[in-house]
């Protein structure tokens, strides 16, 4: 009897969940929710915030096209009440679940975007790891160009950037909760991906030579069908813009804070004046930071490690033979130190913004949390001294050796 009655209150439970969640389910099920993939957030003469949302489409297998996205724009005094607004238009929840992109436009990052990414950050459904972007244009813009050419989905070319900060070094893996944990640490300072339009969208030339050394989003000489590019670091202290990094300082960024694979660097051929050789470099551990506090201007040594390979050559080269490679590799310790250590200087004396996170290394220096605060590390960066150490080993890139 205790095992009938016992079965027949399972059941009664059971109905009341199915009833009770079933039109939870019918109303938030995938099919009744917009996909935000990206948001642009641009300023107004008026004080205002111009809201860009950018909606996927699913895919139509029977066509066989790319599905165009769907992109819409309000003004509206804040983020939230543009929020609110879109979803009373579209008679849809938005859901930033998959949200990959949050775009910045330069004027409002200039203007502090604090107020904006706390928003974000407290809503629930924005993931941490969204990327995020300073244009150099509107994000309006921005968004509106964004055309992949090798990608049927918006949203996987938007996941191409960690990928790409990782193998080229051109930009950094930005996220919106790295960025809110800059924006309230007390050893470092916040960082975002530089993005901006390409030649074509600018209705430039493209006539100009675009060298590593010089590349920037909003001013290379590329042309494409995808209309938006992003090169280099926008720099920031506190929650306003303060600088900008072009492409090679971003590699030397991305090595300062052990976040880069690989890189390619350029240097003089030993063996024609004239040549450049291209080597593609690897660390070959964690680069090791010492920081001394004993006054009020740190002293910071840097040491790097890494394997190189020739990734071009020439027909009469004698890339295999031991002294040139030694002569190559010394080439490289002096171009890296120079790159690494003109880079620290640039963050410390022009923007004194640490975005190295090296005064996490500076921490370990105090006993308590007062001493730190004391000491004033975010303002004493701008006095800081560094010391930068490269050691190289560069191999030949041939894959038949000479017998």
């Amino acid at each position: 009897m205790k095992k009938y009655l016992k079965n027949i209150f399972i059941f009664i439970v059971i109905v009341v969940f199915i009833l009770a969640f079933s039109h939870s389910y019918s109303s938030l099920n995938i099919d009744n929710l917009a996909y935000v993939v990206a948001l642009g957030i641009d300023s107004t003469d008026d004080n205002n915030l111009q809201v860009t949302f950018q909606f996927s489409t699913p895919v139509s297998i029977e066509s066989g096209e790319k599905p165009n996205p769907i992109n819409n724009t309000i003004i509206s005094p804040s983020i939230s009440n543009a929020i609110n607004i879109m979803n009373s238009y579209l008679g849809t929840p938005i859901s930033f679940s998959h949200c990959k992109v949050i775009i910045f436009s330069e004027q409002l990052a200039k203007q502090g975007i604090s107020d904006e990414i706390y928003t974000l950050i407290n809503d629930t459904q924005v993931t941490p790891s969204s990327n995020i972007v300073i244009s150099k244009c509107d994000a309006k813009n921005y968004i509106e160009q964004t055309t992949p050419e090798l990608e049927n989905l918006v949203s996987k070319y938007y996941e191409s950037f960690e990928n790409s900060s990782k193998n080229t070094g051109y930009i950094p893996d930005a996220t919106i909760g790295d960025f809110f944990n800059d924006l309230t640490s007390r050893t470092r300072e916040p960082y975002a991906i530089l993005g901006g339009l390409n030649a074509e969208s600018r209705n430039e030339e493209n006539s100009t030579t675009t060298s590593q050394n010089s590349l920037k989003a909003n001013t290379t000489s590329i042309s494409g069908k995808n209309g938006s590019e992003n090169f280099g670091v926008a720099v920031f202290r506190e929650d306003k813009l303060v600088g900008e990094l072009n492409a090679f300082e971003s590699v030397a960024f991305l090595n300062i804070r052990n976040n880069i694979d690989r890189f390619l660097i350029s240097i003089q051929d030993p063996e024609n004046e004239n040549n450049l050789l291209d080597i593609y470099m690897t660390p070959s551990n964690n680069a090791t930071i010492k920081v001394n506090t004993s006054n009020q201007t740190p002293y910071i040594k840097i040491n790097c490690k890494y394997t190189g390979r020739i990734y071009s050559m020439t027909q009469n080269s004698k890339y295999l033979s031991p002294e040139v490679l030694d002569s190559i590799s010394k080439s490289c310790d002096s171009y890296l130190e120079s790159l690494f250590t003109n880079y620290l200087y640039k963050t410390s004396k022009e923007f004194n913004s640490d975005i190295n996170s090296v005064g996490d290394y500076a921490l370990k220096n105090f006993f308590t949390t007062k001493e730190f605060e004391d000491y004033s590390w975010l303002e004493n960066y701008k006095n800081a001294f560094f010391k930068v150490n490269v050691d190289s080993s560069v191999k030949s890139g041939m894959l038949i050796t000479e017998t």
